[in-house]
């Protein structure tokens, strides 16, 4: 059911700051914080009991850290989305949370209302970047050597003009909601024109939108 809390499981090894963001999401109609995991094998552990839609998690911990959390989870819970919640933008930590399987990455200075609609958008398969982040993500491929046989310069199906203001704003880390409202369309219809965008440039999420559109030159 779409309309019912999505259900997150909050992992950081300071206690104090699990309990703040607690506070803070549980009185949000749209969230309902069904655990919290001061470590990644704790967070392992209890994502196969509670089943949570989404679990915020931590980078830097002790005992398992949050990229290798993310991994296992990868593997042993697919359903579950991971967005990476932490203090450090660090490009190693960003590229390194992603290539683990990490469907978003936001910083701890991230307003409460932007969390909520990461994790609303999380639950729905849609990665998450902080502009900065973005950034730094879209630069660390471009600086990765090629692999095998160079990628077609070309889409099978051209981008719009429309559809190419869109993937740059995208690859910039906007949500539907700031596309919206920079290009003056209803959020519905820049929801409509992502899922055009994904599918033109064959990729399954917006980060792979982003990197895709980068390896083409298109922003």
């Amino acid at each position: 059911m779409t309309d019912s809390p999505v259900r997150v499981l909050i992992v950081d090894d300071q206690a104090l700051f699990r309990e703040a963001l607690a506070t803070l999401l549980e009185v949000q109609p749209e969230i309902e914080v069904v655990g919290e995991a001061g470590d990644g094998e704790q967070a392992v552990r209890l994502c196969a009991e509670l089943r949570p839609d989404v679990v915020l998690m931590d980078l830097r911990m002790p005992v398992l850290d949050g990229i290798a959390a993310t991994d296992r989870l990868r593997v042993e819970q697919p359903g579950v989305r991971v967005l990476a919640l932490t203090t450090f933008d660090d490009d190693a930590d960003v590229f390194a949370a992603v290539r683990a399987g990490a469907l978003g990455y936001l910083l701890k200075d991230v307003s409460s209302a932007r969390l909520v609609e990461a994790l609303v958008a999380a639950r729905r398969g849609e990665s998450v970047l902080q502009p900065s982040v973005a950034a730094k993500l879209v630069a660390r491929v471009a600086q990765l050597p090629q692999e095998g046989a160079p990628r077609p310069r070309q889409l099978p199906v051209p981008l719009s003009e429309r559809e190419l203001e869109v993937v740059r704003l995208l690859a910039g880390g906007r949500s539907n909601r700031e596309i919206a409202g920079s290009l003056y369309l209803a959020e519905g219809t820049v929801k409509n024109l992502v899922t055009s965008v994904l599918a033109k440039l064959q990729v399954r999420d917006r980060t792979q939108a982003a990197l895709r559109a980068r390896e083409l030159g298109l922003c």
